[in-house]
C-alpha cells in the first residue's frame, strides 16, 4: 500500500537551492546525501532537491503547499523577496498574484532553480 508521499525537485545548483529555501522559505534540510537535500516538514510530508542539469525545464506546478491564510503567507514570502507569478489565460486570471477558483485561492512562484511552487488556501 502506498503511504508516504514526497516531491522531488531538480536543481542545477544545489547550494543555490539550499540558500534559497533557507533565506526565502525558512527551511533547512534535515538529511543530505550525495547530490541531494531532504526536507521533512511533518512525519508524512517531505520533499527532496537533487542536482541535475535539466532543472528549470518543467512548465507546470511541481510542488504545492496548503495554508490557512494565503494573504498573510504571501506577504511574509514577499518580504523575503519571493516574486509571485501573474497569469491571464483562459479559465484563470490572477489578481495581485492570486487566482480564485471553485473553493480555492492559489498563488505560484518559481524557486531559484525555476521550479513552479504553488501555495493554496481552501475558501
Amino acid at each position: 500500500m502506498l503511504k508516504e508521499l514526497h516531491t522531488v525537485l531538480p536543481a542545477a545548483d544545489l547550494q543555490r537551492a539550499r540558500t534559497y529555501y533557507h533565506d526565502k522559505l525558512s527551511l533547512d534540510p534535515d538529511q543530505e546525501e550525495d547530490g541531494s537535500l531532504m526536507y521533512h516538514l511533518t512525519s508524512e510530508s517531505a520533499f527532496e532537491i537533487y542536482e541535475t542539469s535539466n532543472a528549470g525545464t518543467a512548465q507546470n506546478t511541481q510542488m504545492g503547499w496548503m495554508t490557512d491564510d494565503l494573504e498573510n503567507e504571501m506577504n511574509t514570502l514577499r518580504e523575503r523577496g519571493v516574486v509571485f507569478e501573474d497569469y491571464d489565460v483562459p479559465g484563470m486570471k490572477t489578481v495581485n498574484g492570486v487566482a480564485t477558483m471553485e473553493g480555492m485561492k492559489s498563488a505560484w512562484f518559481r524557486d531559484s532553480e525555476g521550479n513552479f511552487i504553488c501555495v493554496s488556501q481552501r475558501i
